[in-house]
């Protein structure tokens, strides 16, 4: 691994553990993707991280907020990595093309299908509460449903 990459990969581990400590599942490689997609049951809440600002003070705070507070809590909690896992954000982007990548971005996977998608946008203009009471809401409807 070359100096850059090393760097790299220490400057984002505190922005994956963000999500890791709260109990999501990073998938790292193509591979990784495609194996959960194969065997996920039930409804999937997947994070696609970033290093920017507002998945930073915005987006991962908000998602790590609102599973906290579901009663009911989506079956799988995964992540990948846009910009430093470029494979497996791709693989994962391929599952749901209809919408423009974006990153940060959440994606609610259910019955094979993506249910909800809240890009980038929907993130970095609004505050880290509205965020999350959305995405709870959101989450409440369909992991019951």
């Amino acid at each position: 691994m070359n100096a850059y990459d090393e760097y790299m990969k220490q400057v984002v581990k505190p922005m994956r553990s963000e999500l890791t400590n709260a109990g999501f599942t990073e998938l790292v490689t193509s591979e990784d993707v495609q194996d959960h997609m194969a065997k996920a049951e039930g409804v999937s809440l997947i994070v696609i991280n970033s290093v920017c600002g507002c998945a930073a003070g915005l987006a991962r705070p908000a998602v790590v907020a609102a599973v906290n507070e579901l009663k009911v809590k989506p079956d799988n909690l995964v992540t990948v990595f846009a910009g430093q896992d470029q494979e497996a954000t791709a693989t994962m982007r391929s599952y749901f093309e209809e919408v423009p990548p974006s990153s940060p971005s959440i994606a609610i996977w259910k019955d094979d299908q993506l249910a909800y998608f809240i890009p980038r946008e929907q993130i970095e203009s609004n505050s880290m509460e509205t965020i999350k009471d959305h995405l709870f809401g959101v989450l409440s409807q369909i992991v019951t449903s």
